[in-house]
This record gives structure tokens, sequence and C-alpha cells, in this order.
């Protein structure tokens, strides 16, 4: 709907919401801009302190995903007039233990009385301007990585129907709690040549693949096998447990995919699962790429090497079985 309205030509704007980017970027200094986001929404498990955890995680990713740090975060606030505040107090404490982590510092908020609760935060961070990392840029010959795993979407619509077993639910919770604070210390620090990232997010691996080949006006072809999927996902698919997200998501973009090699349904489902704190995409330059997997992973940054970018042609997105 943005792309609708009337265009504000701002030169300060150094990445805005023309390519779909995780975050926008401002620029207020020579050698400093502003890294800005926003996200909020309702609970994916029972346990109001992990909620608030999973929240605040998602919503920092963003600034993570741009090679930014965050600063500062205000917290967004739906709940029920009528409902136990101790509950939002534990949603709250939860959401600020990540914010402490993440060493970003909560100085406020918002809050509406809502029939369904919601939290999320806005949250404002820094860069240097000539290190901003979108998700444009990627460049053939360039490696494509993945942190964390795909499943976090089918797994919570498990939970949500009382089917998920206690392994898949603690998997889950352990990535969707887990900051790509350190993976983007790591990216950011070393030298090592990353030409486009972006956390994968609400639009599963595939519709985030399609903003980053979109944007660079490259292809790219993912190896269906290398890509790490958490415990319970394809048992989730299997057993029906789709969250509307993933149909929409494949709706919208498995139009620029081809399979070859036979790729099984369930996998296919899979890479358009939405994911909550999920993963970054992380497009490297061939002759960095090998150094940067082994950084990351010394880091304890859980890292697959998931394909590579080409030249544009078509299909614009590959999958191999």
């Amino acid at each position: 709907m943005l792309g609708k309205l009337a265009r504000q030509h701002d030169p300060n704007v150094l990445v805005g919401f023309d390519h779909a980017d995780d975050a926008g970027v401002y620029l207020i200094a020579p050698e400093q801009a502003l890294v800005q986001t926003v996200d909020f929404f309702t609970p994916i498990v029972d346990d109001p302190y992990t909620f608030g955890q999973i929240a605040a995680t998602n919503s920092l990713s963003d600034v993570y995903a741009m090679g930014g740090k965050p600063l500062t975060s205000l917290a967004l606030v739906c709940f029920p007039d009528k409902a136990d505040l101790e509950i939002l107090e534990r949603i709250l404490a939860g959401g600020l233990s990540k914010m402490i982590e993440a060493g970003c510092t909560v100085i406020g908020g918002h809050s509406i009385r809502d029939e369904e609760t919601k939290f999320g935060y806005s949250v404002t961070g820094v860069i240097h301007p000539n290190k901003v990392l979108a998700n444009k840029g990627a460049r053939p010959g360039d490696w494509l990585l993945f942190t964390k795993s795909l499943g976090t979407g089918v797994i919570s619509t498990a939970i949500k129907k009382g089917k998920a077993e206690p392994a898949w639910i603690d998997a889950a919770v352990s990535s969707m709690t887990t900051l790509n604070k350190r993976a983007a210390e790591v990216i950011v620090a070393g030298e090592f040549r990353v030409n486009a990232m972006t956390d994968v997010t609400g639009f599963g691996l595939i519709g985030h693949a399609r903003e980053m080949v979109l944007a660079s006006d490259v292809a790219i072809s993912i190896d269906s096998g290398k890509v790490p999927r958490l415990e319970g996902a394809l048992e989730c698919i299997r057993a029906g447990y789709v969250p509307g997200g993933l149909k929409n998501n494949r709706d919208f973009a498995e139009c620029l995919v081809e399979y070859e090699g036979g790729v099984a349904d369930d996998v296919r489902a899979l890479l358009f699962d939405p994911q909550t704190a999920g993963g970054l995409l992380i497009s490297a330059a061939n002759e960095d790429a090998a150094r940067l997997m082994h950084a990351l992973g010394a880091a304890g940054v859980p890292v697959s090497r998931i394909g590579e970018v080409s030249e544009r042609n078509k299909p614009l997105i590959r999958v191999k079985g």
C-alpha cells in the first residue's frame, strides 16, 4: 500500500521501502545513520514471559539484519481490558530480558485496550552509512548462507492446536529466543565481503530470497537437502499443521520457483513457512564465504551453505532435490 502513495524525496533516506528491506536507514551525520524498524504480533506460545522474549528477539532482528546496533526501543502493547495484569507484567519482563541482552534500552511505549493480546517493539539502532547490509547487492558467484533452522511457523501452529511434542516446542522456542546479535557482530567486525543480507521471517525462506533476487537483479539456486530444519517441522506439515501465512507465501512467490531432482512436497512447503525471529540469509563473496562460515561457527552461530547466486536467468529461484 505504501507504494501507492505519493513519494517523499529525502536524500537522507539510504534505505526505504522500495525493495521491501528489513528496516529503514536514515542518514544523520557523515559517518552515522539511524536504523529503524517495528514489529508486533499475537502470542505464539502459552507462557507470557517466553512470548515477551520471542517478540523482543523478533523485533531486534531487523536491525541486526541491516548490520546495525540496536540502541533504544519502545514497547507496543494491545491487551484485553479485563485480563490479568500479571500476565502483561510477565510479557513485558520477558521482552525486557532480551532487550537487556541486546544492550538496547527500553525508553517507553504505548498501550491500547484490545480483545486480543499483541506485543512487540519499535527499535532504533545505529550504523555506519557505508556499512549498510541491504537485501540488494547479491552478486553472481556468491555463496548463500543461512543461520538457524526453518520450522517455527508450522511448530507454532501445532502448539496452538495442542499437538506439538515437547522436544519440538523446546527446539522452536530456543530458536525464537536466540538473538541474531552474535552473527551480526561477526559479519560486521570481520574482514568478510558480505554483499547482501536479510533475515528470514514472515515471508519464509523463498519469500525473502525472492526480495533479494529481485532487488539484486540475479538468480539463485537452493539445495533443499542442505536447508536446516527444526525437529518436528516436517512432521507438522505432514499432519496438516500449516499456518495460513505459509499458504499465502506459496501463492505469492512460488511462481518464481522451479524444482528439480525430486523435491518432496513437505520440503517444498517448509521453504515457505513463515518464521518468527528467524535466521539470517547471507550472500557472501565466494572468496570470503568459507572463512565467514568458520568464524560464525567458532562464535557458536549455526550456519549452513544452502545455495549460490548466479547471473539473472529463468527460473529466478531454482530449488534442487
